[in-house]
């Protein structure tokens, strides 16, 4: 069943001829769009990896040495 699954998507695909449709300015500038989303939605994921636990762990250090815990010497 799955042969003639991939044959039959074959078939189809080299039979499609192109639509020779016009692609407008605006579609363009929603692909840029969501190209520039996904790429800050990566970028600010891995920051916010990095970043949580920096801060957490700062959080602690501070909150020590506030209590007297930890001397400077």
């Amino acid at each position: 069943m799955p042969r003639f699954l991939i044959c039959f998507g074959l078939l189809a695909g080299l039979m499609s001829t192109p639509a020779l449709a016009y692609v407008g300015p605006g579609s363009g500038l929603g692909i840029i769009g969501v190209v520039f989303g996904i790429i800050g939605t990566v970028v600010l994921s891995l920051v916010s990896l990095v970043w949580y636990p920096i801060k957490r762990a700062h959080r602690r250090i501070r909150a020590a040495l506030a209590r007297g815990g930890k001397s400077g010497r």
